[in-house]
């Protein structure tokens, strides 16, 4: 893909964050995420109705909250930075590929989820559900165009491995993995098995390798204790990011 072209994914990717704060905001406590309006959680409740958080508040980092007064969270600003990396980031890796348009859904998906899992510590159907429904017509509309099913076939099958892996180890630890990470496996295969069988595995390690030594650490330097809960969901998302993105190599150094 051209330069032009990778920028404007990446402008692509910018609106879709600027989208995606206020998905993160309205969608876990049951919100319609429209007008699209963020209110920064410090504020009154009857805020939102009048204003709400501008929707270029990003553009000002840390930017007073023009209903409270208050520095606005960092998120406001990362969010659209990092949707916006990796919009340009598949367009680079993909070019212009059929699938493009479901790995943008896949990135944006990701990008919600792992906010909403680290500030409330839930993965949200409404956001989980709505990418798996999305990205598989998806997937299977650029199968059909590419002349083959199948990475369509390979991408169910994958799916369905992830999500049976993570099932079982939520029937033998229910408190160490939540059934919301169980759900978001299933998106995680479905991409990861677009790639291949090997990229399925690469990717759901890398997510149990960044948990261990991510949740291990905080306890070493006393920030969790043993018994204090770790969101995972993002731990499997960045996993699942370098699957998709850079797998080639790893699944060739490891699996050959």
């Amino acid at each position: 893909m051209s330069v032009l072209g990778v920028a404007a994914c990446a402008l692509l990717g910018l609106a879709a964050g600027l989208l995606l704060d206020v998905v993160v905001d309205k969608v876990p406590a049951r919100k319609v995420p429209w007008p699209p309006r963020a209110r920064c959680a410090n504020c009154p409740e009857d805020f939102e109705g009048r204003a709400g958080v501008p929707p270029l508040a990003w553009l000002v980092p840390r930017r007073p909250c023009p209903g409270c007064g208050q520095r606005l969270p960092a998120r406001y600003f990362l969010v659209p930075v990092a949707t916006a990396g990796l919009f340009a980031a598949t367009a680079v890796r993909f070019g212009a590929d059929w699938a493009l348009p479901a790995h943008f859904v896949f990135f944006a998906a990701l990008v919600s989820i792992s906010v909403v899992d680290l500030q409330l510590q839930i993965i949200p159907n409404r956001i989980v559900y709505p990418a798996i429904f999305a990205s598989v017509p998806l997937l299977a509309a650029a199968a059909l165009a590419s002349g083959s099913l199948t990475p369509l076939w390979r991408a169910l099958a994958g799916a369905t491995l992830a999500w049976l892996a993570l099932f079982a180890v939520h029937l033998v630890s229910p408190g160490g993995m939540g059934f919301g990470d169980v759900r978001l496996s299933f998106l995680l295969g479905l991409f990861l098995g677009w790639q291949g069988y090997g990229h399925v595995f690469v990717g759901m390690f890398l997510g149990f390798l960044l948990g261990a030594v991510v949740g291990g650490g905080l306890v070493l330097v006393r920030l969790r204790s043993r018994t204090d809960h770790v969101p995972f969901g993002p731990f499997l998302a960045v996993g699942a990011t370098l699957g998709v993105l850079v797998g080639d190599p790893l699944v060739r150094a490891w699996i050959g």
